[in-house]
């Protein structure tokens, strides 16, 4: 699959997942860059804005099989990754899979679970597979979580430990539709009999792989090499922040950029690419310290100092390389 061809089919998706779902068309960009960056997305919103509906139109559309886990307090890391269960018949003890153990994992109001549980899904996210009872088990492929949090109800939560926001590529919200979504959103649902619309399927499990593999192509120029690098140092030296974005966070930075070239279907990337991806990618990774806490300082605002701060690349050099 070249550039062109996975960028043809990334609007595809986008479109088919727009039919379904009503949410701004950036929304759904930005979990499709997830995606392709073989990374995985955290969304925090407000419930009854549609992000179980997204998740399994995401799925649907990808061809992919679904699973959804519903975190609560009670929830064992055993509920996530499986656990055995004694066989009468064989006399033996057998595994049974969790919901783990799907393509597309909705990890709903995972701020809900402790610490031990969420915990369960670092090695998930990390390397593909889980590890239960001393036995290591492989995740089918693709792996993507869509994890979501409420931001609203704040009370009975656990805040995420810092290893595992750092494991998220993108975090992204839905946010509110606007007043003719909304409107159409009643219109949908008048016409039909069922509560769920249906997503058709636009790539098989075997194209999604290959789907992924495109960014590996997409060239990348030395100065905005250095571009990614300059900007996630910046966070680490804003007085603001306590804890800046990881080399882990650099490198999904590159990998989103790389990602967002492939779905608009360019075959390198540019100044503006990265800064397209710069405030899904970094914000989350961000630990502010005590006094930006207290007085509410904004992730966002951040960023936006950091981009403006650090000088852009030339469009000049980043044309050149990309038609050598």
């Amino acid at each position: 699959m070249n550039v062109t061809q996975a960028s043809d089919e990334c609007t595809a998706i986008l479109e088919t997942i727009g039919r379904s779902v009503i949410c701004d068309r950036e929304f759904i960009e930005e979990i499709l860059v997830a995606v392709v960056g073989r990374g995985h997305v955290l969304v925090e919103d407000v419930p009854g804005t549609g992000k179980t509906l997204t998740a399994r139109s995401v799925a649907a559309a990808l061809g992919l099989s679904f699973s959804r886990i519903q975190f609560t307090p009670d929830l064992l890391p055993s509920d996530v990754t499986g656990t055995h269960v004694f066989d009468e018949r064989e006399r033996a003890f057998e595994f049974n899979e969790g919901p783990i153990f799907a393509n597309v994992v909705l990890a709903d109001e995972i701020n809900r679970a402790p610490p031990k549980t969420q915990a369960a899904l670092l090695e998930a996210m990390e390397e593909g597979q889980v590890t239960t009872d001393g036995e290591t088990r492989a995740l089918p492929d693709p792996f993507f979580v869509i994890a979501t949090q409420n931001p609203v109800e704040q009370e009975g939560t656990f805040p995420l430990p810092e290893a595992q926001v750092d494991r998220f590529l993108v975090k992204c919200s839905m946010g509110y539709p606007d007043e003719e979504g909304e409107i159409e959103l009643l219109r949908r649902r008048a016409s039909r009999e069922t509560t769920s619309p249906s997503v058709e399927t636009v790539l098989e499990p075997e194209q999604v792989d290959r789907l992924r593999s495109v960014p590996e192509s997409i060239r990348v120029d030395e100065d905005l090499l250095e571009y990614v690098a300059a900007l996630a140092r910046k966070t680490r030296t804003d007085g603001r922040v306590e804890v800046g974005v990881s080399p882990r966070g650099t490198q999904r930075l590159f990998e989103a950029a790389r990602a967002y070239a492939t779905v608009v279907g360019r075959e390198f990337v540019t100044p503006d690419d990265i800064k397209r991806v710069a405030h899904p990618v970094l914000t989350h990774r961000l630990v502010l310290t005590p006094d930006a806490t207290v007085n509410a300082v904004d992730r966002r605002r951040i960023v936006d100092d950091v981009l403006e701060s650090v000088p852009v690349p030339t469009l000049e050099a980043t044309a050149d390389a990309g038609s050598d």
